[in-house]
């Protein structure tokens, strides 16, 4: 059976968010709503319901014009095992000398590889997305230029392919977190898949705001792949919990948005060793002042 997407933008975040809320009432009901800011810097907002019948047109003409938004734009989506879909299509990626993959392509682990298996069916953080890639990459670099992480934190880690990936490699144990509770059943899911347990600790956190956290640091590694203002706002406090002379590897951020994490990070003691760019993505290297 198809469902249908009804999708919207407009350029105020308290009308966007009333929006949403006056989707709620309409007939049919949608089965989800969504408000995001577009990370584009232009302040412009996307509002879009999930329908399992087709919505009146009628009344979403009426209700863009109420709030100021532009047309919404309607899509059928087919029928489709997305979970399938994705293994076929989900091809593994190779990252330094990590190589993420799904169960479907467990045949084609290189020799001598760190493999990192992600199921298609938890897609986010696969190494398939420029910034995860480029997180990896810049942990084989650390890695092969000697650097020996002895104490690893993965703050907004999504499926912990990055705190796996340290542990990989480094001595101890490294310690993930993210802000949404799936993601943290998600990461331990991927962490048992990976025979990791005791390995990678899990935690559900927003930045460093958990015990465990807090009693580990200070940390001579940190990645943080998350967002922009995410990244700005985690700055005193990544300051607080690096170690002098820790690195800490950032990424999230779109190539226009790069300078301005540098210039906050560097304003916390914490200043760019390495920038790099795969799309329009780039991973931050950096470390903290001794």
């Amino acid at each position: 059976m198809p469902t249908y997407t009804a999708f919207t933008k407009l350029a105020a975040k308290d009308r966007a968010e009333a929006l949403g809320e006056a989707l709620e009432e309409l007939e049919p009901e949608p089965t989800g709503i969504g408000v995001f800011e577009i990370e584009d810097g232009s302040g412009t907002w996307e509002v879009g319901g999930y329908f399992l019948e087709q919505p009146n047109d009628i009344e979403l003409a009426l209700m863009a014009a109420a709030f100021d938004a532009q047309p919404f734009v309607v899509s059928e989506v087919p029928d489709t095992d997305w979970v399938d879909k994705v293994r076929r299509e989900l091809t593994p990626v190779v990252a330094g000398r990590f190589f993420v993959y799904g169960s479907h392509d467990a045949d084609k682990i290189p020799e001598g590889s760190e493999p990192l298996l992600i199921e298609a069916a938890m897609a986010f953080g696969t190494g398939h997305h420029g910034t995860t890639q480029g997180c990896l990459e810049a942990l084989d670099r650390l890695a092969g230029e000697g650097f020996v992480g002895q104490n690893v934190a993965d703050i907004g880690c999504g499926t912990a392919v990055l705190a796996m990936g340290a542990a990989r490699i480094f001595p101890n144990p490294a310690i993930a977190s993210d802000i949404d509770e799936v993601a943290v059943d998600v990461a331990e899911a991927n962490v048992r898949a990976n025979d990791m347990e005791g390995r990678v600790i899990c935690v559900e956190a927003a930045g460093f705001g958990h015990d465990d956290l807090h009693a580990r640091a200070p940390y001579d590694l940190v990645f943080a792949n998350i967002l922009k203002q995410p990244l700005i706002d985690l700055a005193p406090d990544m300051a607080s919990h690096l170690a002098p002379g820790g690195y800490a590897i950032l990424s999230g951020i779109l190539t226009r948005q790069a300078d301005e994490v540098v210039e906050v990070y560097a304003a916390n003691g914490i200043t760019q060793i390495r920038r790099d760019v795969i799309g329009d993505w780039v991973t931050l290297t950096l470390q903290k002042s001794v």
